[in-house]
């Protein structure tokens, strides 16, 4: 690893600066000479500023030539205009050998501090690349721990800007000691207040654990990278060749692993919805999320729905757009996008308060459950209840993907994440039941029975165990085979099943739906539950925590 040479400290203090001894110097009785405090502020502003100035114009350049800003770049994009507060600014390493002992920059390779996110206090840490390659050491580290205290005790978010080489080789066991100390916080802070992870350049070895325990993870392509071995270690062991990009990219990230939840073009609209995020998000789990204007009228009828969603069960339609018309504004923030598309999980406002949506999507194979939709659903219903986000779901579920390879990769235990995520949540929680809900599924998103505080249904829903279809020819096989007209006689069961088990009110009857709505009233019922359950306590038994399926 490259170590980018700093300044010396002469070359800015030089005698031009005005900064050596003046006739404005004091002398004490006994000869020995004091600088005035206005020469002593004058060296302050001056080695200030060679911290902020960095390693210099060649590296910045160097940066830049990547597509990369640098570290207080960053820092400016994420923070309200001349609000961030930076710590321990002059901070030096105190390691010796391999040549350390004579490079020691200011910051050592991290800019941490506190600011204003739309008014809101926030503490952040930037990687500076071009110093030590921002490679994490000792001091590195305890700047980091001491920026996550002070989040903990003032109870406010924490951003990570990663932009890292992984362990300062040079200074061994303690740079490793360093990333124990940051994995240590992230999990006491979990829950506690929100940590957002943004990779903007490489993030390797131990160093991809940090952001994996925080709870959203924003990338930028073809400058971010996440790995735990590089490509060149991976063809060496495997010989699999591979390209950084594909093996720990963005969009391999956002759309394969689901390690990140975000990935941008550039960093500056990274940046934009990183704020945008921070904006819906409580600063601890003892606050509630900031509100919304009220300016779109809680009483707004949603026609457009009935045009959005077919009345024909199998018929596809994309829930985001149903997600639009019932919004404050059509405004919704949609989280891991690109990963297990059959479900679609997005915070958003209804008359101003920030709700959670967890929704089948019928777009994306038929929006069945499988494997990656239950975890996605269910990490994202742990984070709401965390932080106090009210629940709402939109069903309109067959059933789980059935095959060998769901059943052989634990979809079992997959599934059983998201009926526990649910189970354990305390949070107000409303599901809606818009088409088809079938078998176990209808049952782990949200149902009545595993504690929705209450479930909505549109006049087009169907809940069974499952299809008509699939329970007639169950049921009714022998009667069917037996006849002289197998096919009508199957049509004719079908019919009768649908009738007799099937019907819009057949759940409303027996109290597992609480009320079967207008759809253009969905809207204005979301929100009149909602504030209804605003005030809801609920608690569960006392225990040391619960064994969440793996």
């Amino acid at each position: 690893m490259s170590i980018v040479e700093e300044r010396p400290l002469e070359s800015v203090l030089s005698p031009d600066d005005g900064l050596t001894p003046s006739p404005s110097v004091r002398h004490h009785e006994d000869g020995v000479r004091f600088a005035s405090l206005r020469e002593r502020t004058a060296e302050l502003h001056a080695v200030r500023a060679l911290a902020e100035a960095g390693p210099g114009e060649r590296a910045t350049a160097a940066q830049h030539a990547k597509g990369k800003l640098t570290a207080r770049e960053r820092i400016e994009l994420l923070f309200d205009e001349g609000t961030f507060n930076e710590v321990e600014q002059l901070r030096r390493h105190r390691a010796t050998g391999f040549g350390l002992e004579d490079k020691k920059p200011y910051t050592d390779g991290v800019v941490t501090g506190w600011g204003k996110v739309h008014g809101r206090t926030v503490f952040a840490y930037a990687h500076d690349f071009r110093i030590f390659g921002g490679a994490l050491g000792e001091a590195h580290a305890e700047k980091i721990h001491k920026l996550m205290d002070l989040a903990e005790g003032v109870g406010a978010p924490v951003v990570g800007l990663c932009d890292g080489a992984g362990a300062r080789i040079q200074e061994g066991v303690t740079a490793l000691a360093g990333y124990g100390g940051i994995f240590q916080r992230n999990v006491r802070n979990s829950g506690v207040i929100p940590q957002i992870s943004v990779i903007l350049g490489p993030c390797a070895g131990g160093a991809a654990y940090s952001p994996a325990l925080t709870d959203f993870v924003f990338m930028v392509r073809g400058t971010s990278q996440m790995f735990i071995t590089g490509s060149d270690v991976v063809q060496a062991v495997t010989g699999e060749a591979v390209t950084m990009e594909d093996l720990g990219g963005a969009d391999r990230h956002v759309g394969s692993s689901g390690v990140a939840a975000f990935a941008y073009d550039d960093e500056q609209s990274c940046l934009e919805d990183v704020r945008h995020l921070l904006s819906l998000l409580p600063s601890n789990n003892r606050e509630s999320a900031p509100a919304g204007d009220l300016e779109d009228p809680v009483d707004r009828r949603c026609e457009r729905l009935f045009d959005l969603v077919p009345g024909k069960p199998t018929q596809s339609y994309d829930i985001r757009h149903v997600i639009e018309e019932i919004a404050d504004h059509g405004d919704y923030f949609e989280v891991h996008a690109q990963w297990a598309r059959n479900v679609v999980c997005a915070l958003t406002r209804l008359g101003g308060q920030v709700v959670g949506i967890v929704a089948n999507q019928p777009a994306h194979l038929a929006g069945v459950l499988d494997i990656h939709a239950s975890e996605k659903a269910a990490r994202f219903v742990q984070f709401c209840d965390s932080f106090s986000i009210p629940l709402v779901t939109l069903i309109d579920v067959p059933g789980f993907l059935p095959g060998v390879d769901q059943e052989h990769n634990g979809i079992i235990r997959h599934g059983a994440k998201l009926l526990y995520a649910y189970c354990n949540a305390t949070v107000p929680r409303i599901s809606l039941i818009l088409r088809k809900a079938y078998g176990g599924a209808y049952i782990v998103m949200d149902s009545r029975s595993i504690g929705a505080d209450v479930a909505l249904a549109w006049p087009s829903n169907e809940i069974a165990v499952m299809g008509a279809e699939g329970a007639t020819s169950v049921i009714f096989r022998r009667e069917i085979n037996a006849s002289d007209d197998p096919e009508a006689t199957r049509e004719q069961k079908i019919k009768e099943y649908q009738a007799e088990l099937m019907h819009p009110y057949y759940a409303a009857e027996r109290g597992l739906v609480d009320d079967v709505i207008d759809p253009a009233d969905t809207r204005t019922r979301l929100i009149s539950t909602l504030d209804m359950l605003r005030t809801k306590h609920a608690q569960l038994p006392s225990r040391k925590h619960g064994n969440v399926p793996l």
